[in-house]
């Protein structure tokens, strides 16, 4: 196989349309991702007009934007795309089947949602000019409404994500235990699950383990939290990785993952996505692009091919969303007749806190790297920075950063991996 370069980006939460002139620092962010053979994004949009209801909850904002907006996302040069993420269900299944449609009615590349769960499961395909280009795309934040469901011999399948579930233990010491088992007695939590037991329509728990409200507990002798991937979609993602390697030369697998490893800061990936990553990997991807937090987290080389765990956002305008639903005001205590503005004022108290005030949010790489026989050759690595501090009229377009800070940082956060990024002229290098 020729030569061929791959540019990724992060989160694309595009609410205002892109002028025909674009802006200040367009073109130069543009140029860089059309010198590339493969330019992915995640759209962390639904894309249509009202074409569904608003789902009872949402990925935090409800998420819609008129269908040409996705004309302007183009024109930065990308050709393949997820639509995988925690808003994909916002409008319920009618948004996610009418962004489906606009998006083939423009012939965008894209996996990560369907009219049913084998749909948006498979892999999407990229002919490019020395190589066929494979993209698996799945979520690990999302509502159970929001995941795809299969077909059965009597029904069709439910439109949807492609679903990667956690199973998540708390190791707790045998005091803690006793402790949870003896709160829960008092106040009933499972009177009626021990009914059930009891009627033998459920079945015990294992010997040392406990089920507190929503949490699965073990008897151990030390505190801790244990997450892994659900092992049937672990399982049902690494058969696509292995039937695409067979249909193409690039394997790329996309996941939005929010959670954060127990007790660390939000740039710091869950056990269970280090492991999903490495897993993939070992099933025959050529690199994981990973999304979700909305910051940065570190990049790790694993046999030799790179895990991007999070490429933070590129575009990112959640303050000018052009409407909410009911839910939204009611949940905030205002009345159902507010006006999207105010709200969006209520949500960040003006401007004091939220998104707008956190620095790691708006600052974000774009990864590249290139694929030759087989192997990565090389990874380089663009920092940008969406305008933290502009009004909210015009915050959140990405523009190059000329400087090493975000690159400083993203070396700090790689180091744990044992990753190295050289910094040249405001560009990282990691030397394979």
């Amino acid at each position: 196989m020729a030569k061929t370069s791959l540019i990724a980006t992060g989160d694309v939460f595009i609410t205002r349309r892109l002028g025909a002139n674009g802006y200040d620092g367009f073109e130069e962010v543009a140029e860089i991702i059309r010198a590339h053979d493969v330019g992915f994004t995640n759209l962390e949009m639904t894309f249509h007009d009202a074409e569904g209801f608003p789902a009872a909850e949402s990925g935090g904002t409800w998420a819609m934007m008129e269908p040409a907006a996705l004309d302007d996302v183009q024109r930065y040069g990308f050709n393949i795309y997820n639509t995988a993420n925690n808003h994909s269900g916002d409008y319920g299944t009618g948004g996610v089947l009418a962004t489906i449609r606009h998006l083939k009615e423009r012939g965008m590349v894209f996996s990560g949602t369907g009219a049913n769960l084998a749909e948006a499961s498979r892999p999407c395909y990229l002919d490019t000019k020395y190589a066929r280009v494979a993209l698996i795309s799945a979520s690990a934040s999302f509502h159970a409404a929001e995941a795809a469901g299969s077909q059965s011999p009597d029904l069709p399948g439910r439109p949807g994500l492609n679903p990667l579930g956690t199973v998540k233990r708390y190791h707790v010491d045998p005091e803690t235990f006793r402790s949870l088992e003896e709160i829960a007695y008092k106040l009933g939590i499972h009177s009626s699950q021990s009914a059930s037991i009891k009627n033998g329509y459920t079945s015990p728990p294992p010997e040392g383990t406990f089920k507190f409200g929503a949490e699965n507990f073990v008897m151990d002798t030390e505190n801790f939290q244990e997450t892994r991937p659900a092992p049937g979609d672990m399982k049902r993602i690494a058969a696509e990785i292995e039937e695409a390697k067979k249909q193409a030369d690039i394997v790329l697998v996309s996941i939005h993952a929010h959670a954060a490893k127990a007790l660390c800061p939000q740039n710091i990936p869950a056990e269970f996505l280090e492991t999903f990553a490495r897993a993939c990997v070992d099933a025959g991807a050529d690199a994981i692009l990973g999304h979700g937090p909305h910051e940065l987290r570190g990049i790790e080389i694993y046999k030799g091919k790179p895990i991007f765990y999070s490429l933070g956002n590129f575009i990112f305008q959640t303050e000018t969303v052009s409407t909410q639903p009911v839910d939204a005001y009611l949940k905030k205590g205002m009345p159902a007749d507010t006006k999207v503005g105010a709200y969006m004022a209520n949500r960040s108290a003006n401007g004091t806190r939220g998104y707008g005030t956190q620095k790691p949010i708006w600052k974000a790489v774009m990864g590249a790297f290139t694929m030759e026989d087989d192997k990565v050759t090389g990874v380089t690595l663009y920092p940008v920075d969406l305008g933290m501090g502009m009004p909210s009229s015009k915050i959140g377009w990405p523009r190059m950063e000329h400087g090493n800070e975000t690159l400083e940082y993203l070396a700090e956060l790689s180091a744990a991996y044992g990753t190295k990024i050289r910094i040249e002229n405001g560009v990282g290098y990691i030397d394979l």
